[in-house]
Protein backbone atom coordinates (compact mmCIF):
# COMPACT_ATOMS: atom_id res chain seq x y z
CA UNK A 1 0.00 0.00 0.00
CA UNK A 2 1.51 3.20 -1.20
CA UNK A 3 0.77 6.34 0.36
CA UNK A 4 1.36 9.75 -1.12
CA UNK A 5 1.03 13.30 1.34
CA UNK A 6 0.04 16.74 0.32
CA UNK A 7 0.41 20.16 2.47
CA UNK A 8 -2.29 22.71 1.73
CA UNK A 9 -4.38 25.38 3.09
CA UNK A 10 -7.39 24.87 0.70
CA UNK A 11 -8.76 27.91 1.51
CA UNK A 12 -10.97 27.29 -0.20
CA UNK A 13 -10.58 23.95 -2.22
CA UNK A 14 -11.09 25.01 -6.28
CA UNK A 15 -9.95 22.94 -9.49
CA UNK A 16 -6.67 22.96 -9.28
CA UNK A 17 -6.06 20.92 -6.40
CA UNK A 18 -8.72 18.22 -7.66
CA UNK A 19 -6.21 18.50 -10.15
CA UNK A 20 -3.03 18.16 -8.12
CA UNK A 21 -4.60 15.29 -6.03
CA UNK A 22 -5.02 13.20 -9.09
CA UNK A 23 -1.58 14.11 -10.29
CA UNK A 24 -0.06 13.13 -7.43
CA UNK A 25 -1.86 9.72 -7.09
CA UNK A 26 -0.67 9.21 -10.87
CA UNK A 27 3.01 9.99 -10.70
CA UNK A 28 4.19 8.31 -7.59
CA UNK A 29 1.45 5.49 -8.11
CA UNK A 30 -0.39 5.88 -4.87
CA UNK A 31 -3.25 4.37 -3.81
CA UNK A 32 -4.33 6.88 -0.77
CA UNK A 33 -3.15 10.28 -0.57
CA UNK A 34 -3.58 12.10 3.02
CA UNK A 35 -3.31 15.53 3.19
CA UNK A 36 -1.80 18.11 6.33
CA UNK A 37 -4.25 21.17 6.09
CA UNK A 38 -4.04 24.15 8.11
CA UNK A 39 -6.44 24.34 10.40
CA UNK A 40 -8.83 27.49 10.91
CA UNK A 41 -5.81 30.12 10.45
CA UNK A 42 -3.81 29.81 8.05
CA UNK A 43 0.08 30.87 6.77
CA UNK A 44 -0.49 34.56 5.76
CA UNK A 45 -1.51 35.35 8.97
CA UNK A 46 -5.15 35.24 8.56
CA UNK A 47 -8.43 33.41 9.70
CA UNK A 48 -9.36 30.63 6.46
CA UNK A 49 -12.38 31.85 4.63
CA UNK A 50 -14.47 28.78 5.91
CA UNK A 51 -13.91 26.59 9.10
CA UNK A 52 -11.60 23.75 8.45
CA UNK A 53 -14.23 21.19 9.05
CA UNK A 54 -16.42 22.39 5.84
CA UNK A 55 -12.80 22.55 4.12
CA UNK A 56 -12.39 18.58 4.58
CA UNK A 57 -15.72 17.62 3.38
CA UNK A 58 -14.48 20.10 0.56
CA UNK A 59 -11.65 18.32 0.35
CA UNK A 60 -12.93 14.70 0.33
CA UNK A 61 -15.30 15.13 -2.02
CA UNK A 62 -12.01 16.72 -4.26
CA UNK A 63 -9.91 13.64 -4.31
CA UNK A 64 -8.60 13.34 -1.09
CA UNK A 65 -8.52 10.61 1.32
CA UNK A 66 -7.81 11.20 4.84
CA UNK A 67 -6.82 15.10 6.46
CA UNK A 68 -4.55 15.68 9.05
CA UNK A 69 -4.85 19.17 10.78
CA UNK A 70 -1.49 20.79 10.54
CA UNK A 71 -0.80 22.36 14.60
CA UNK A 72 -1.88 26.17 14.53
CA UNK A 73 1.90 26.74 15.52
CA UNK A 74 3.03 25.76 12.11
CA UNK A 75 -0.17 26.33 10.08
CA UNK A 76 0.53 30.53 10.76
CA UNK A 77 4.03 30.24 10.88
CA UNK A 78 6.85 31.36 7.95
CA UNK A 79 7.53 29.15 5.39
CA UNK A 80 10.46 27.57 7.05
CA UNK A 81 8.50 26.45 10.44
CA UNK A 82 5.60 25.54 7.77
CA UNK A 83 6.86 23.35 5.66
CA UNK A 84 9.27 21.85 8.82
CA UNK A 85 6.24 21.35 11.57
CA UNK A 86 4.05 19.47 7.98
CA UNK A 87 7.10 17.33 6.97
CA UNK A 88 7.43 16.23 10.36
CA UNK A 89 4.00 14.58 10.29
CA UNK A 90 4.00 13.52 6.82
CA UNK A 91 7.40 11.48 8.44
CA UNK A 92 5.84 10.27 11.46
CA UNK A 93 3.02 9.17 10.06
CA UNK A 94 4.90 6.85 7.65
CA UNK A 95 4.02 8.48 4.34
CA UNK A 96 5.84 7.04 1.27
CA UNK A 97 5.86 9.93 -0.98
CA UNK A 98 5.32 14.25 -0.76
CA UNK A 99 3.93 15.92 -3.76
CA UNK A 100 4.23 19.56 -4.27
CA UNK A 101 3.23 22.17 -6.65
CA UNK A 102 6.00 24.39 -8.40
CA UNK A 103 6.59 27.48 -10.65
CA UNK A 104 9.90 25.08 -11.48
CA UNK A 105 8.34 21.54 -11.80
CA UNK A 106 12.07 20.22 -11.33
CA UNK A 107 12.60 17.82 -8.63
CA UNK A 108 16.70 17.87 -9.41
CA UNK A 109 16.60 21.74 -9.59
CA UNK A 110 14.67 22.70 -6.85
CA UNK A 111 16.93 19.93 -4.68
CA UNK A 112 20.13 21.07 -5.91
CA UNK A 113 19.32 24.52 -4.74
CA UNK A 114 18.15 23.18 -1.29
CA UNK A 115 21.34 22.01 -0.49
CA UNK A 116 22.99 25.33 -1.48
CA UNK A 117 20.20 26.93 1.39
CA UNK A 118 21.14 24.07 3.23
CA UNK A 119 24.95 24.43 3.47
CA UNK A 120 24.49 28.17 4.73
CA UNK A 121 28.79 28.83 4.22
CA UNK A 122 30.06 31.65 6.30
CA UNK A 123 30.13 33.78 3.19
CA UNK A 124 26.47 33.04 2.58
CA UNK A 125 25.84 34.37 5.70
CA UNK A 126 27.82 37.27 6.08
CA UNK A 127 26.43 38.47 2.42
CA UNK A 128 22.74 38.00 3.65
CA UNK A 129 23.30 39.59 6.48
CA UNK A 130 24.68 42.28 4.31
CA UNK A 131 21.87 42.81 2.30
CA UNK A 132 19.30 42.25 5.19
CA UNK A 133 21.15 45.42 7.15
CA UNK A 134 20.88 47.18 3.32
CA UNK A 135 17.30 47.28 3.87
CA UNK A 136 16.07 44.10 1.97
CA UNK A 137 13.59 42.29 3.35
CA UNK A 138 14.80 38.78 3.92
CA UNK A 139 13.39 36.78 0.96
CA UNK A 140 15.26 39.47 -1.72
CA UNK A 141 18.58 39.28 0.24
CA UNK A 142 18.71 35.11 -0.02
CA UNK A 143 18.01 35.70 -3.63
CA UNK A 144 20.63 38.06 -3.71
CA UNK A 145 23.25 36.20 -1.73
CA UNK A 146 22.21 32.86 -3.30
CA UNK A 147 22.92 34.58 -6.28
CA UNK A 148 26.04 36.24 -6.30
CA UNK A 149 27.63 33.10 -4.98
CA UNK A 150 26.23 30.99 -7.24
CA UNK A 151 26.06 32.70 -10.48
CA UNK A 152 24.01 30.15 -12.50
CA UNK A 153 21.15 30.69 -10.28
CA UNK A 154 20.75 34.24 -11.06
CA UNK A 155 19.57 32.88 -14.34
CA UNK A 156 16.59 31.14 -12.67
CA UNK A 157 16.14 33.44 -9.45
CA UNK A 158 12.17 33.06 -10.09
CA UNK A 159 12.70 29.74 -8.42
CA UNK A 160 13.79 31.89 -4.99
CA UNK A 161 11.38 34.04 -5.96
CA UNK A 162 8.18 32.83 -6.40
CA UNK A 163 6.15 30.70 -3.61
CA UNK A 164 5.04 27.56 -4.58
CA UNK A 165 8.78 27.15 -5.04
CA UNK A 166 9.93 28.76 -1.78
CA UNK A 167 7.30 26.23 0.13
CA UNK A 168 8.91 23.61 -1.96
CA UNK A 169 11.82 24.42 -1.26
CA UNK A 170 11.24 24.38 2.84
CA UNK A 171 9.46 20.82 2.32
CA UNK A 172 13.14 19.35 0.60
CA UNK A 173 15.03 21.09 3.37
CA UNK A 174 13.36 19.65 6.22
CA UNK A 175 13.05 16.11 4.55
CA UNK A 176 17.19 16.80 4.06
CA UNK A 177 17.50 18.04 7.51
CA UNK A 178 15.53 15.65 9.61
CA UNK A 179 16.83 12.40 6.83
CA UNK A 180 13.58 11.56 5.94
CA UNK A 181 13.32 8.47 4.11
CA UNK A 182 10.25 10.51 2.26
CA UNK A 183 10.82 10.46 -1.91
CA UNK A 184 9.70 13.85 -2.78
CA UNK A 185 7.99 14.80 -6.04
CA UNK A 186 6.67 17.83 -7.92
CA UNK A 187 4.04 18.80 -10.09
CA UNK A 188 4.71 21.92 -12.07
CA UNK A 189 1.54 24.52 -11.33
CA UNK A 190 -0.54 25.17 -13.92
CA UNK A 191 -3.49 27.95 -14.72
CA UNK A 192 -3.20 30.43 -12.58
CA UNK A 193 -0.09 31.99 -10.68
CA UNK A 194 -0.36 31.98 -6.79
CA UNK A 195 -0.77 35.61 -6.37
CA UNK A 196 -3.26 36.37 -9.17
CA UNK A 197 -6.42 38.52 -7.92
CA UNK A 198 -8.36 37.91 -11.05
CA UNK A 199 -10.56 34.79 -11.95
CA UNK A 200 -9.05 32.71 -15.15
CA UNK A 201 -11.27 30.38 -16.89
CA UNK A 202 -11.56 27.52 -14.80
CA UNK A 203 -8.23 27.54 -12.54
CA UNK A 204 -7.85 30.89 -10.62
CA UNK A 205 -5.90 30.96 -7.45
CA UNK A 206 -7.51 31.14 -4.22
CA UNK A 207 -6.62 34.36 -3.50
CA UNK A 208 -9.00 35.51 -6.82
CA UNK A 209 -11.66 33.42 -5.54
CA UNK A 210 -11.75 34.61 -2.19
CA UNK A 211 -11.73 37.91 -3.61
CA UNK A 212 -14.46 37.57 -5.73
CA UNK A 213 -16.89 36.33 -3.28
CA UNK A 214 -15.44 39.52 -1.04
CA UNK A 215 -16.05 41.94 -3.46
CA UNK A 216 -19.01 40.41 -5.60
CA UNK A 217 -21.07 38.73 -2.88
CA UNK A 218 -21.95 36.40 -5.73
CA UNK A 219 -21.27 32.66 -5.83
CA UNK A 220 -22.35 32.12 -8.88
CA UNK A 221 -19.35 33.82 -10.04
CA UNK A 222 -16.63 31.01 -8.66
CA UNK A 223 -18.59 28.14 -9.48
CA UNK A 224 -16.84 27.03 -12.59
CA UNK A 225 -13.52 27.84 -10.28
CA UNK A 226 -13.73 24.27 -8.35
CA UNK A 227 -15.72 20.87 -8.35
CA UNK A 228 -19.42 20.56 -8.22
CA UNK A 229 -19.55 18.64 -4.94
CA UNK A 230 -17.56 21.56 -3.55
CA UNK A 231 -19.35 24.30 -4.78
CA UNK A 232 -22.43 22.52 -2.89
CA UNK A 233 -20.80 22.41 -0.19
CA UNK A 234 -19.61 26.01 -0.51
CA UNK A 235 -23.37 27.56 -1.47
CA UNK A 236 -24.92 25.55 1.47
CA UNK A 237 -22.70 27.35 3.33
CA UNK A 238 -22.71 30.92 2.46
CA UNK A 239 -24.35 33.44 4.76
CA UNK A 240 -24.21 30.80 7.37
CA UNK A 241 -20.91 30.14 8.28
CA UNK A 242 -18.42 31.63 6.08
CA UNK A 243 -17.31 33.89 4.35
CA UNK A 244 -15.05 35.06 7.14
CA UNK A 245 -11.78 37.64 6.53
CA UNK A 246 -9.34 38.93 8.32
CA UNK A 247 -10.97 42.09 8.82
CA UNK A 248 -13.37 40.13 10.81
CA UNK A 249 -10.62 39.70 13.69
CA UNK A 250 -10.37 43.20 14.61
CA UNK A 251 -12.97 43.73 17.77
CA UNK A 252 -10.90 40.31 19.12
CA UNK A 253 -7.84 41.74 18.30
CA UNK A 254 -8.00 45.17 19.65
CA UNK A 255 -9.15 44.18 22.74
CA UNK A 256 -5.67 41.90 23.00
CA UNK A 257 -3.39 44.20 21.74
CA UNK A 258 -4.93 46.87 24.41
CA UNK A 259 -5.19 44.65 27.18
CA UNK A 260 -1.20 43.57 26.85
CA UNK A 261 0.06 47.26 26.02
CA UNK A 262 1.43 47.75 29.39
CA UNK A 263 3.73 44.18 29.09
CA UNK A 264 4.50 44.51 25.33
CA UNK A 265 4.33 41.72 22.79
CA UNK A 266 7.88 39.86 22.52
CA UNK A 267 7.24 37.09 24.53
CA UNK A 268 5.08 35.79 21.62
CA UNK A 269 6.60 34.10 18.55
CA UNK A 270 8.12 36.10 15.65
CA UNK A 271 8.10 39.63 17.29
CA UNK A 272 11.11 41.49 18.42
CA UNK A 273 11.47 44.30 20.77
CA UNK A 274 11.63 46.83 17.55
CA UNK A 275 7.78 45.22 16.34
CA UNK A 276 6.72 45.25 20.39
CA UNK A 277 7.59 49.02 20.50
CA UNK A 278 5.81 50.32 16.58
CA UNK A 279 2.91 47.95 17.96
CA UNK A 280 2.59 49.88 21.34
CA UNK A 281 3.20 53.66 19.39
CA UNK A 282 0.62 52.85 16.99
CA UNK A 283 -2.07 51.21 18.98
CA UNK A 284 -3.79 54.43 19.36
CA UNK A 285 -4.19 55.25 15.92
CA UNK A 286 -5.76 51.08 15.81
CA UNK A 287 -9.15 50.96 13.50
CA UNK A 288 -9.51 47.59 12.26
CA UNK A 289 -6.68 44.39 12.00
CA UNK A 290 -6.33 45.40 7.86
CA UNK A 291 -5.27 49.02 8.25
CA UNK A 292 -3.28 48.15 11.26
CA UNK A 293 -1.29 45.94 9.54
CA UNK A 294 -0.56 48.22 6.76
CA UNK A 295 0.43 50.81 9.30
CA UNK A 296 3.11 48.59 11.05
CA UNK A 297 4.63 47.41 7.48
CA UNK A 298 7.98 49.06 6.76
CA UNK A 299 10.75 48.60 4.15
CA UNK A 300 11.98 45.51 5.27
CA UNK A 301 8.92 43.84 7.21
CA UNK A 302 6.13 42.75 5.24
CA UNK A 303 2.49 43.33 5.34
CA UNK A 304 2.37 39.53 5.55
CA UNK A 305 5.13 39.36 8.53
CA UNK A 306 2.63 41.47 10.16
CA UNK A 307 -0.45 40.09 9.85
CA UNK A 308 1.27 36.62 11.48
CA UNK A 309 2.88 38.57 14.35
CA UNK A 310 -0.36 39.90 15.32
CA UNK A 311 -2.08 36.61 15.17
CA UNK A 312 0.23 34.94 17.06
CA UNK A 313 -0.73 37.51 19.91
CA UNK A 314 -4.28 36.93 19.45
CA UNK A 315 -4.23 33.36 19.48
CA UNK A 316 -1.25 33.07 22.46
CA UNK A 317 1.29 31.52 20.27
CA UNK A 318 4.90 32.10 22.44
CA UNK A 319 8.09 32.40 21.21
CA UNK A 320 9.11 29.38 24.35
CA UNK A 321 6.46 26.89 22.77
CA UNK A 322 7.77 27.01 19.33
CA UNK A 323 11.33 27.04 20.59
CA UNK A 324 10.55 24.04 22.63
CA UNK A 325 8.68 22.09 19.96
CA UNK A 326 11.25 22.31 17.34
CA UNK A 327 13.68 21.12 19.42
CA UNK A 328 11.39 18.18 20.75
CA UNK A 329 10.44 17.01 16.33
CA UNK A 330 7.63 19.35 16.20
CA UNK A 331 5.04 17.54 16.48
CA UNK A 332 3.43 14.93 19.04
CA UNK A 333 0.35 13.57 17.53
CA UNK A 334 -2.03 13.43 14.13
CA UNK A 335 -5.69 14.63 14.76
CA UNK A 336 -7.52 13.32 11.89
CA UNK A 337 -10.48 15.32 10.62
CA UNK A 338 -11.91 13.43 8.26
CA UNK A 339 -11.65 10.45 5.67
CA UNK A 340 -13.51 8.28 3.29
CA UNK A 341 -14.92 5.35 4.71
CA UNK A 342 -13.27 3.06 1.87
CA UNK A 343 -9.75 4.14 2.96
CA UNK A 344 -9.79 1.87 6.17
CA UNK A 345 -7.41 -0.27 5.09
CA UNK A 346 -5.28 3.48 5.45
CA UNK A 347 -6.39 4.35 8.47
CA UNK A 348 -5.17 0.91 9.90
CA UNK A 349 -1.47 1.20 8.30
CA UNK A 350 -1.26 4.30 9.85
CA UNK A 351 -1.88 3.52 12.90
CA UNK A 352 0.94 0.64 12.69
CA UNK A 353 3.37 2.52 10.99
CA UNK A 354 3.06 5.73 12.97
CA UNK A 355 5.28 6.74 15.94
CA UNK A 356 2.62 9.51 17.19
CA UNK A 357 -0.51 9.30 18.29
CA UNK A 358 -3.67 8.96 15.88
CA UNK A 359 -6.26 11.59 17.49
CA UNK A 360 -10.18 10.76 16.72
CA UNK A 361 -11.70 11.95 19.96
CA UNK A 362 -10.44 15.01 21.86
CA UNK A 363 -11.53 13.54 25.10
CA UNK A 364 -9.48 10.77 24.56
CA UNK A 365 -6.40 12.48 23.79
CA UNK A 366 -5.04 13.48 27.10
CA UNK A 367 -4.72 9.37 27.93
CA UNK A 368 -2.91 9.09 24.39
CA UNK A 369 -0.70 12.01 24.43
CA UNK A 370 1.91 11.28 27.26
CA UNK A 371 3.96 14.84 27.02
CA UNK A 372 3.12 18.12 28.56
CA UNK A 373 4.53 19.74 25.58
CA UNK A 374 2.22 18.04 23.45
CA UNK A 375 -0.81 18.65 25.41
CA UNK A 376 -0.21 22.40 25.66
CA UNK A 377 0.46 22.40 21.55
CA UNK A 378 -3.04 20.56 21.57
CA UNK A 379 -4.89 22.76 23.96
CA UNK A 380 -3.38 25.73 21.51
CA UNK A 381 -5.03 24.09 18.45
CA UNK A 382 -8.61 23.96 20.41
CA UNK A 383 -8.16 27.57 21.67
CA UNK A 384 -7.64 28.90 17.86
CA UNK A 385 -11.22 26.52 16.88
CA UNK A 386 -13.02 28.03 19.90
CA UNK A 387 -11.80 31.95 18.92
CA UNK A 388 -12.59 31.37 15.26
CA UNK A 389 -16.20 30.22 16.32
CA UNK A 390 -16.91 32.74 18.18
CA UNK A 391 -15.81 34.78 15.14
CA UNK A 392 -18.79 32.67 12.79
CA UNK A 393 -21.02 33.26 15.88
CA UNK A 394 -20.48 36.91 16.02
CA UNK A 395 -20.83 37.18 12.15
CA UNK A 396 -23.23 34.89 11.46
CA UNK A 397 -25.17 34.43 14.90
CA UNK A 398 -24.41 30.78 14.64
CA UNK A 399 -24.37 29.27 17.75
CA UNK A 400 -20.43 29.05 19.30
CA UNK A 401 -19.33 25.33 18.34
CA UNK A 402 -17.40 23.84 21.54
CA UNK A 403 -14.25 21.63 19.81
CA UNK A 404 -15.16 19.03 22.15
CA UNK A 405 -17.88 18.01 20.47
CA UNK A 406 -16.98 18.35 16.72
CA UNK A 407 -17.24 14.69 14.79
CA UNK A 408 -14.72 13.70 11.98
CA UNK A 409 -16.22 13.97 8.98
CA UNK A 410 -16.44 10.63 6.99
CA UNK A 411 -17.86 10.09 3.23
Amino acid sequence: MKTVGIIAEYNPFHNGHAYQIAQAKKVTGAQYCIIIMSGNFVQRGAPAIMDKYTRTRAALTGGADLIIELPVHFATASAEYFAAGAAALLDKLGIDCLCFGSECGNIQTLSDTADLLLAESTEYKELLQKKIRSGMPYPQAREAALCALSPHLAGQADILRSPNNILGLEYLKALKKSGSRIIPYTIKRTGASYHDSALQSTCSSALAIRETIALSQDMQLVKDQMPSSVYEIMEAEYGKTFPVFPSDLSSLLAYKLLAEETEGFCGYFDIDESLSDRIRKCLPAYQDAVSFCDRLKTKNTTYTRISRALLHILLNILQTDMDIFCREGYVYYARILGFQKESAPLLSKMKADSSIPLITKLADAAARIFSENGRRMLEQDILASHIYSLLVHTKFGQGIQNEYKRQIITL
